[in-house]
């Protein structure tokens, strides 16, 4: 079997840096040193990255990270790829790597749930003990694709979960399982539950791409979306059928496109028909707007489904 040249990385590690901005400038540069694409993210607690180049290139970044000071011990969730599935490298200043905006100090390594491995966590879901899941992501990724049973908030930001938890009705005394894409979210929503009072509060380590690998995506349904041109990567094997529905046409679909009109440019799950018959727009107020962006039926379902890749080469090289 013939390798695949690109490899895509997502990683964070909740290290304390005492000068994030400086710390940034010195990652920015080894980052476009090694001609690497993708986002980072610093801030005080640590570090949040996903970021795709060469399997060399790669493996120099990951060297390079480890030898920091604090920063050894970074885990790394990796998938093979035959492109760059980003359209630039952005390393940026945040006061949280993930952004959960409590007045409160959250440290994951002192006081996060318990994290199970990926085999313990499915043998938890097939024991038939009682649990409640969380999926601790948006509703768009839950939308196709989580596990069995899995409740599912219908919140659009990281930072309106400590809402909705004040408002789910949970049983403290309840075994808690959270899980989300590759564990970051968990870290921290796990600490503010425990400080909010819940006794059993367990975590899936490494996140679904962890589990995929490791347990074949057993017990979860659809596909994972990711925050990169793939938009959303197989998880079982044995269950990739959608989950999720067209917006436009009401057939199964799991793929999202954003609204071809810019001043909407809603995020929705479209079929190619969709999009062929609303030329790319979320709805008809959509499609005959002014500020529609031009649609090229032949772009519309390349292997990337960025807006930006939906469009005449004209118009991307306008935006641009």
């Amino acid at each position: 079997m013939i390798s695949q040249p690109y490899r895509v990385i997502l990683y964070y590690n909740f290290a304390p840096i005492a000068d994030p901005a400086a710390w940034m400038e010195d990652h920015r540069h080894l980052c476009r040193r090694l001609e690497l694409m993708g986002r980072v993210y610093v801030s005080t607690e640590g570090i949040n990255g996903t970021l795709a180049g060469t399997n060399s290139r790669i493996e120099e970044y990951k060297k390079a990270l480890r030898s920091l000071d604090g920063f050894g011990g970074t885990e790394f969730k990796e998938d093979p790829c035959d492109r760059i599935p980003f359209a630039r490298l952005s390393v940026k200043l945040r006061p949280e790597i993930v952004t959960l905006r409590v007045n409160e100090q959250l440290d994951p390594n002192r006081d996060g749930g318990n994290r199970l491995r990926p085999d313990e966590w499915r043998r938890v879901m097939e024991s038939g003990e009682d649990y409640v899941m969380i999926d601790v992501r948006n509703n768009y990724e839950s939308r196709i694709g989580h596990f069995e049973g899995a409740l599912r908030p219908d919140v659009e930001n990281f930072y309106d979960f400590p809402k909705w938890l004040d408002e789910s009705g949970i049983d403290k005394n309840k075994k808690v399982l959270m899980y989300c894409t590759g564990g970051i979210r968990c870290e921290k929503f796990s600490v503010f539950m425990k400080k909010r009072g819940y006794g059993d509060v367990n975590q899936l380590h490494g996140g679904i791409l962890n589990y995929a690998r490791e347990e074949g995506g057993r017990h979860f349904r659809g596909k994972c979306f990711v925050f990169d041109d793939r938009l959303l990567v197989p998880v079982n094997p044995a269950d990739e059928e959608p989950i999720s529905y067209c917006d436009i046409t009401g057939e199964p679909c799991d793929t999202y496109i954003n609204c071809a009109n810019m001043e909407c440019n809603r995020f929705f799950i479209c079929s190619e028909k969709g999009a062929e018959l609303m030329e790319g727009s979320c709805s008809e107020a959509c499609r005959q707007h002014p500020r529609k962006r031009p649609f090229d039926p032949e772009k519309a379902y390349a292997p990337f489904r960025r807006w930006y890749h939906y469009f005449d080469k004209s118009f991307k090289e306008r935006s641009a």
